[in-house]
């Protein structure tokens, strides 16, 4: 590190960049021949902090994991399956997600309850059991491990692997903080529809990470949107091993908010990785709303925004409808006066003071043709300001979706 508290990132970086963290996966059988079965292990238990979808119905391994959490706030080990989300699968389903943990543990060498379970899939089918317990009877042999394998084997319909990682200074010691997500449908804000795993050799006590993990959610994971669906399974997990040797963090500790800033960042990218990875799509759109009247009222413009079909659509066609934007502020519910209304399909002006104003519709559609599309509503009312993020509706979603079990 050149400088104390610089927050650098770090190329290639992900779950395993953190001291004393490895990572493997492999193909158990649950897909046909993609990697399905994944696990990350830390040489010391680390505090650990979730947070977990909002939907009602709660699948079975986000109820071990939290019964695992609740025992001393520490996880060790973390096994992921893909292809089949072991979701509604009842008393049979929850004993599955309960054997996987327990396997974990026999086969790492570590007790039952520091093991977090994780699966993502097709709802409703109970888990080939004989193949998850030889995927796991394989997992610490070499040729497995790698975090390459882990970042492919919790993918679903996604096309690409999500990492990120970043490294700051804290009491002098360089801290590294690393991710790896999974996401593409089923997303849409309030909680973080999709999976992902955080790790940190950094020490910090349970309580101070698990506040600031859910402070850092509600900027970034929660302010993504692919297809207005919340699924079953989605858990963000951070892992804090403490092998960094500083002084513990706190709110008190002088490098507090440039962890925090480091967290916000790798969960943030992690987030835009996924929103630009929407099943189908060909362009991240991200949304800025300024001047609210607060912050709470400019994340329900920019989600309401986000959440449009009809922006998402035309997006797509390079359509700079604009009327369906300040349509999206009207109904989003939040408070403000039409007549001081600004909108951008950045860098193009296309409202302003609520009116209409005359732009070059090749400028507008060459902005709406950019790898991502920028749009900026200023409400002019006060200093509230918040960001969302999404991607275009395409014909692949429906053919992605239509034809996901066969």
């Amino acid at each position: 590190m050149n400088k104390i508290g610089i927050i650098q990132q770090v190329e290639h970086g992900s779950v395993t960049l953190a001291k004393g963290f490895q990572a493997g996966g492999l193909h158990c059988g649950l897909k046909r021949k993609r990697k399905d079965l994944g696990w990350i292990y830390s040489e010391q238990p680390a505090a650990a902090a979730a947070v977990y979808t909002t939907n009602a119905y709660q699948a079975a391994p986000l109820i071990v994991t939290r019964e695992s959490i609740a025992v001393e706030q520490k996880i060790q080990g973390v096994v992921v399956n893909s292809g089949n989300a072991n979701a509604c699968t009842g008393q049979p389903g929850l004993a599955d997600a309960y054997e996987m943990r327990r396997l974990m543990a026999d086969q790492w060498g570590i007790e039952e309850h520091l093991v977090a379970v994780a699966s993502t899939g097709v709802i409703g089918e109970r888990l080939p059991m004989e193949k998850v317990r030889a995927g796991i009877a394989q997992s610490t042999r070499h040729e497995y491990q790698g975090v390459e394998h882990f970042e492919e084997a919790i993918l679903t319909t996604d096309t690409r692997t999500k990492h990120f990682a970043v490294q700051l200074e804290v009491d002098g010691q360089v801290i590294t903080i690393g991710g790896a997500a999974k996401g593409s449908g089923m997303i849409h804000p309030n909680m973080a529809t999709m999976l992902a795993f955080i790790t940190t050799d950094a020490c910090v006590e349970q309580p101070f990470l698990l506040k600031a993990l859910r402070e850092v959610t509600d900027q970034t994971f929660n302010m993504i949107t692919v297809d207005g669906d919340t699924s079953t399974n989605d858990m963000i997990l951070v892992l804090a091993n403490g092998k960094a040797n500083h002084q513990p963090l706190t709110p008190a500790h002088p490098d507090w908010e440039m962890f925090k800033n480091g967290l916000a960042m790798v969960c943030r990218e992690l987030a835009k990785q996924i929103a630009r990875d929407g099943e189908g799509a060909t362009r991240l759109i991200e949304v800025t709303v300024k001047g609210a009247p607060s912050e709470q009222a400019a994340r329900g413009i920019a989600k309401a925004i986000i959440g449009s079909n009809l922006v998402k659509t035309a997006v797509y066609g390079k359509d700079p409808n604009w009327g369906r934007i300040v349509c999206a502020i009207g109904y989003s519910g939040e408070t403000f006066n039409p007549e001081q209304v600004q909108v951008k399909i950045d860098p193009v002006t296309v409202v302003d003071q609520g009116l209409p104003v005359s732009f070059k519709e090749e400028d507008a559609q060459a902005a709406l043709g950019e790898e991502t599309v920028t749009i900026e509503v200023n409400l002019n009312m006060g200093e509230g300001t918040a960001t969302a993020w999404g991607c275009d509706l395409t014909y692949d979603y429906i053919k992605i979706n239509a034809l996901y079990r066969t």
